[in-house]
C-alpha cells in the first residue's frame, strides 16, 4: 500500500498564499507585514553595527539586511503592479523573486541604480544574473557569480574548486573586510517609505492607485517615475499620513532614489555554457594581444 498522499505544505514559504487573496485582502496583508519586515532589518543592522570588531559576522548580518529589506520592496512592487497585470506576475514574484538570494541580493543594489527606461533596468538586472562570468585584468578567470560568492563565502567555511580542479578550504574569515559598513540603501528607502505613510493600510492604498496607471515593462522610465512619485506624495500628504518622523533625506529618497518598478523584470539566474565563456575569454585574449 503506497503511502503516496497529499504534499504537507504546513510552515514557512508560504508567501504563494498572496495569490489567492482578493487585491483588498492583499493589500490588508501586506501592509500587516512591511512593519515587520521592517523591524527585522533594521535588528540586522542594529546588531552588524553592535560587533564592528567582528567584520565577517558583521557583514554576514548586513547581508541579511539588505535581503529583508529587498523583500518588504519586491512586496510594495507587488502593489504598484496595475491590479489587471497582477493576476500572471503575482507567482513569479511571490514564488521564485521573493525567496531567492541572488534575487533579494539584485533588487537591493538596484536602487542605487539610474537606469533610462525598463529595458535598460533589465539589462543591468542580466549582467548581476550570471551565473559565471570572466573576471581578471585580461578576462583570464572563470569565476562564480560573484555576489552569490560572496555572500555564501562569507557565510561558510565550505570546500571550493575552481576551474583549475584542486580542492580548497574557503575560510570565511578572509572575507570580513570585502564589505562597507555602509547603512543599506534598500533598508534606507523602506525606512523613508515608512516616515512617508507608504507601509500603511492608507498608503499601500495610495500606492496602488497612484501607481497601477502605468504599466511598466520597456520604455516607461524616469520621467513617469517622477511624476507618479509626485502625485503619490502629494496623496500621502494630503490623507495625513506622512508621520512626524518624516526628513528631508526621506523625501529625497523617496524622490530621487526609489526604483522603477521591477514586477516585470526576470531575475532567476542565467545559466552560462563553458563554450562560450571560454571562447569570450579567447577573444579578450586576441583583443588584448592585438594592441601590442
Amino acid at each position: 500500500m503506497s503511502d503516496k498522499g497529499p504534499k504537507i505544505t504546513f510552515g514557512g514559504r508560504q508567501a504563494r498564499a498572496l495569490c489567492n487573496m482578493s487585491h483588498a485582502a492583499r493589500l490588508d496583508f501586506i501592509a500587516e507585514g512591511l512593519p515587520i519586515i521592517l523591524q527585522s532589518a533594521r535588528g540586522f543592522w542594529d546588531a552588524a553595527e553592535a560587533i564592528k570588531t567582528k567584520p565577517r559576522e558583521a557583514a554576514v548580518l548586513t547581508g541579511l539586511a539588505e535581503e529583508e529589506s529587498a523583500k518588504a520592496l519586491i512586496l510594495i512592487d507587488l502593489v504598484r503592479c496595475p491590479v489587471p497585470e497582477v493576476g500572471k506576475r503575482i507567482g513569479r514574484i511571490v514564488k521564485k523573486t521573493l525567496y531567492d538570494h541572488l534575487s533579494r541580493m539584485i533588487y537591493a543594489n538596484a536602487q542605487s541604480w539610474r537606469p533610462t527606461n525598463t529595458a535598460q533596468l533589465q539589462e543591468y538586472v542580466d549582467n548581476e544574473r550570471q551565473g559565471h562570468l570572466l573576471d581578471g585584468g585580461m578576462s583570464e578567470y572563470i569565476v562564480p557569480n560573484w555576489s552569490l560568492y560572496l555572500r555564501e563565502s562569507t557565510m561558510y567555511a565550505d570546500i571550493e574548486v575552481h576551474e583549475e580542479g584542486i580542492p580548497q578550504w574557503n575560510d570565511p574569515n578572509r572575507w570580513g573586510g570585502s564589505t562597507m559598513a555602509i547603512r543599506p540603501i534598500a533598508l534606507q528607502i523602506v525606512e523613508a517609505l515608512e516616515a512617508l505613510g507608504v507601509l500603511t493600510r492608507a498608503g499601500l492604498q495610495a500606492t496602488s492607485d497612484v501607481w497601477g496607471n502605468v504599466d511598466f515593462v520597456q520604455e516607461e522610465g524616469p520621467v513617469e517615475a517622477r511624476e507618479l512619485t509626485k502625485q503619490l506624495g502629494a496623496r500621502l500628504d494630503s490623507e495625513g499620513l506622512v508621520t512626524d518622523l518624516a526628513t528631508e533625506q526621506h523625501a529625497r529618497l523617496f524622490y530621487d532614489y526609489w526604483q522603477l518598478p521591477m514586477y516585470n523584470l526576470k531575475f532567476d539566474m542565467i545559466d552560462v555554457p563553458l563554450e562560450r565563456l571560454e571562447a569570450q575569454r579567447e577573444a579578450a585574449f586576441w583583443n588584448e594581444a592585438g594592441e601590442y
